[in-house]
């Protein structure tokens, strides 16, 4: 008994810190704390709720992807492709739990089957912004210098183009754009360097380095095979000259060739800020999109829309948790009322799960919590029931708990075990909206068998009831009878 009732109060502490945690870290949603003065451990508001995009408001994206110019068995690899690369992009900007996904239109829709991607933003709702973050492709160019006689050739055009500009009439079409066609093309050229095979197709990677010298951050660049054979080509013709390094159309390094480069790495020195640096090296690293994407739709969904939405799932999961409690503890008295604690307990740990995995809450995964709330009361009911049966029996307290629970542990097992199918099959082939509703469903029916079997058991067993009074089995019945 004495084990039995330090494991209890074991179990009740576990409640109370779980509890606290769950409240300090979501502390900056209870505006009544300020009033009181009260300022709970602001270090694990770092595990607040990751709230989706339906809760916390943000920007939803629909992309078309072209692949009309793929073979049939390729379309995959490359939406997988595309997929990932949009997921890096938008991982580099720091957005919070981004959800990219594939979606494959029907075929009896206009147009036959087309691939989509979907792209939602939690917390970014500047949707300029995320296009352009989404649909920036760098080009990254290396330029070798020209020989002396073509720069001479384009900087005696471009001279004489700017002495007679003044006279000359431009030619704008029907469309507003400037005709060109007059223009000698060497004025359009860059004098200093003309382009190379060696783009940025070719780079593997980019990683951010410091200067051992004055410590300023650099990029450094891997090539893959292909392009450390075509460096080594530049370099090795260049010795002694530089090669220029175009980012965008910009030149932004030319460092010099003191020899030929083999292994196929360069180095890329600007004078930028670590920011910079940073950005650039995840510009790189997130490479060209496989396939031509065309924004279709862009919807922003309001902080203040998110907020209300958020809101209303709360209240409705706290009233609809008090009305279960109300019910447990006045249709079972005692052990109701026990069952209610161990419910908090389970809704403590099951919070505290979603913060640590973490898992990102939308309103189909607070649904899914509801629900298994309402699970994980069934259990404590079946139990309950057996119990009165039990006890109609004419069998002591203490072993009419024992075999309630014994006898109720296969019911249990089976409704548990079949719900856990029904959510593995859910998050298997389930959308993104329909994988958090079963992600959830399935840790709700885990933790509520451990809270019905366990803690309620536990803490039942260490109240140590063996008297048979009238009063007491009156407080083990249910309903209107005892």
């Amino acid at each position: 008994m004495t084990k039995t009732r330090f494991i209890a109060v074991l179990l009740l502490l576990l409640g109370i810190g779980v509890g606290y945690f769950d409240f300090a870290s979501e502390a900056r949603h209870f505006a009544v704390l300020d009033k009181l003065n009260i300022t709970p451990q602001t270090s694990l508001q770092k595990f607040a709720l990751r709230l989706g995009l339906d809760l916390q408001g943000g920007t939803h994206l629909e992309y078309k992807a072209d692949t009309s110019a793929l073979k049939g068995g390729s379309v995959t690899d490359s939406m997988n492709a595309l997929r990932d690369v949009i997921e890096r992009r938008v991982n580099i900007f720091g957005v919070a739990e981004p959800l990219v996904q594939i979606e494959q239109s029907s075929v009896l829709s206009e147009g036959g089957s087309q691939q989509r991607l979907i792209v939602e933003l939690p917390g970014m709702t500047d949707v300029d912004r995320a296009v352009q973050m989404i649909g920036a492709t760098p080009v990254l160019e290396f330029k070798v210098e020209r020989p002396e006689v073509e720069r001479d050739a384009i900087l005696n055009a471009q001279k004489e183009y700017k002495e007679g500009a003044q006279t000359q009439e431009l030619k704008v079409d029907e469309n507003g754009t400037l005709d060109l066609s007059s223009i000698n093309p060497l004025v359009l050229q860059d004098p200093n360097y003309t382009s190379t095979e060696l783009t940025g197709r070719y780079l593997e990677k980019a990683a951010l380095q410091f200067d051992q010298s004055f410590g300023q951050p650099t990029v450094s660049l891997q090539f893959n095979e292909e392009g450390k054979a075509l460096f080594a080509k530049i370099t090795k013709e260049n010795v002694g000259k530089t090669v220029a390094i175009y980012l965008d159309g910009a030149i932004i390094s030319a460092p010099v060739v003191r020899e030929e480069i083999t292994a196929g790495t360069a180095e890329i020195s600007g004078n930028f800020s670590l920011e910079e640096a940073k950005q650039l090296v995840g510009r790189l690293n997130s490479g060209a999109l496989p396939v031509p994407i065309e924004l279709l739709s862009a919807q922003t969904i309001g902080a203040t829309l998110g907020g209300v939405a958020y809101s209303s799932i709360i209240n409705a999961g706290l009233l609809g948790f008090l009305v279960v409690a109300l019910f447990m503890i006045l249709w079972y008295r005692l052990p109701g009322l026990l069952a209610v604690i161990s419910l908090s307990i389970y809704s403590a740990l099951m919070i505290a799960i979603f913060k640590l995995i973490p898992v990102t809450m939308t309103a189909a995964g607070i649904a899914g919590f509801i629900l298994s709330i309402g699970m994980a009361v069934d259990a404590n009911i079946l139990i309950f029931a057996r119990m009165k049966e039990e006890l109609a029996k004419g069998r002591a307290i203490r072993d009419a708990m024992l075999e309630g629970f014994s006898r109720a542990w296969t019911s249990i097992r089976d409704s548990n075990f079949s719900s856990l199918i029904s959510a593995i099959i859910l998050f298997w082939f389930g959308t993104s909206m329909i994988k958090g509703f079963a992600l959830v469903l399935g840790l709700g029916v885990l933790v509520s068998m451990f809270t019905a079997l366990t803690v309620t058991r536990t803490i039942l067993l260490a109240l140590g009831i063996d008297s048979d009074k009238k009063w007491v089995r009156a407080l083990f019945g249910s309903g209107v009878k005892n």
